[in-house]
């Protein structure tokens, strides 16, 4: 199957995110929507160590070590950024403050059931962060995420098996194999990655996908 790499999966995402939308990108994967925002929209991203106007990635051997994110990694910032301390951060992030969150997940549930803080495998310690904050606090969840695991079995389920961050509180998953919706009655389809047959994502996908 066809797979996108981080950096396409990244500007997907951006597409689908409207002007003037304040938008918290999770550690990982969704820091890279930052790079792609479409020409002629401002959207303001948002980190939660304290940052209001994150930036794409400097160039190498530009970075300025002051400047971080909450995955460590270097940032530039936006014309008209603002710094504020971490109990500020976590108050935009709880009071409703922020319109998207952009997500990564270890799984996701047809219902919309999102486990992304740890698994069972005691190699990888639980890192909670923020996410259960912002998935109360945010109306729209986005999930970006690989559709399987590192040993292929499915990341999308009729139920996740890991511990949760929150219930039913995600609204659309964009995976390197197709973008889903998160419906009343499952994952339906919104496209499949050029090259996919909704056949070959099924194939590894647990829950249903409907069309």
């Amino acid at each position: 199957m066809k797979s996108l790499i981080d950096s396409q999966l990244a500007a997907r995402v951006a597409q689908d995110i409207p002007d003037g939308s304040y938008v918290n990108l999770g550690i990982g994967k969704p820091t890279h929507v930052s790079g792609h925002v479409p020409e002629g929209r401002e959207v303001i991203y948002h980190s939660e160590n304290g940052i209001l106007g994150v930036g794409p990635t400097p160039e190498k051997g530009t970075e300025d070590l002051e400047l971080i994110d909450a995955s460590k990694r270097y940032i530039t910032t936006a014309p008209g950024a603002a710094f504020f301390e971490h109990s500020d951060s976590f108050a935009m992030m709880r009071g409703g403050h922020i319109d998207i969150a952009v997500l990564g997940a270890y799984q996701v549930a047809e219902n919309g059931d999102l486990a992304n803080w740890a698994t069972l495998d005691e190699k990888f310690p639980p890192a909670v962060g923020g996410a259960m904050d912002l998935v109360v606090g945010v109306p729209t969840v986005l999930v970006m995420m690989k559709h399987v695991d590192r040993d292929g079995s499915p990341k999308l389920l009729k139920e996740c098996t890991y511990p949760l961050t929150g219930l039913g509180v995600v609204s659309r998953v964009y995976t390197d194999l197709a973008v889903l919706d998160v419906t009343p009655d499952g994952f339906r389809l919104v496209e499949l990655t050029e090259g996919n047959s909704l056949e070959e994502v099924q194939s590894v996908t647990e829950a249903k996908i409907l069309t």
